[in-house]
């Protein structure tokens, strides 16, 4: 039985902006791995985010046409904006990293991405369950490992900082590489917001 047994191509919208999203991801922490050689990686994922973009504005434009949607056009919304914000952040991210004349990634930054990744798999999961009401207790399964990778990201950030205070003596630098840091921590932070989004349309539709 599906939540809505109508409009499937807000469904298929739905999953090919969450598979954009883990694109981005996945060649953000390739571009960490393979710092060296960069610049190409970049921009790769300046064109995942133009198509994420494509993908979002399509998804509202659909939105704002149809009469029935599959739940409520402000869950809709909620749901397309903070996806999408997502694939922003990330690809903010990576250009800062060359125009803020980042030598190497820190550690912590790797680790930030490997937690940020993890909770991108899971919106992914959580956005293709979304066609059948079946699959509301993995959906909500998942929304908790969201919730705990966020908690991870949160200790990583606190560590990450703490770090900087005491040993970086370069003010610049301390400011560039918080800021790097934080915005990372703050897509898993969405990929939070996104989950409570999904959650909230389940029990809805339950």
């Amino acid at each position: 039985m599906r939540f809505i047994p109508r409009e499937e191509k807000f469904f298929d919208l739905f999953e090919e902006l969450a598979a954009k999203i883990e694109e981005g991801g996945l060649v953000f922490m390739d571009m960490l791995e393979h710092y060296d050689q960069a610049e190409p990686r970049i921009a790769r994922i300046k064109e995942i985010e133009h198509e994420a973009d494509v993908i979002t504005h399509k998804t509202y434009e659909k939105m704002h046409r149809t009469f029935l949607t599959p739940f409520d056009r402000e869950d809709i919304h909620a749901l397309l904006n903070n996806m999408d914000t997502v694939m922003d952040i990330i690809e903010a991210c990576a250009i800062r990293m060359p125009l803020y004349r980042i030598k190497e990634p820190a550690q912590e930054l790797k680790e930030l991405a490997r937690i940020l990744n993890k909770a991108i798999t899971k919106v992914k999961e959580v956005v293709y369950a979304l066609r059948d009401r079946k699959n509301a207790p993995m959906i909500l399964a998942a929304c908790v490992e969201i919730n705990t990778a966020e908690n991870e990201g949160d200790i990583v950030l606190r560590r990450a900082v703490s770090r900087l205070f005491e040993q970086e003596k370069d003010v610049v630098e301390l400011i560039k590489w918080k800021e790097i840091f934080e915005r990372i921590e703050e897509a898993t932070d969405v990929c939070e917001d996104v989950s409570n989004i999904v959650e909230g349309i389940v029990l809805k539709n339950a």
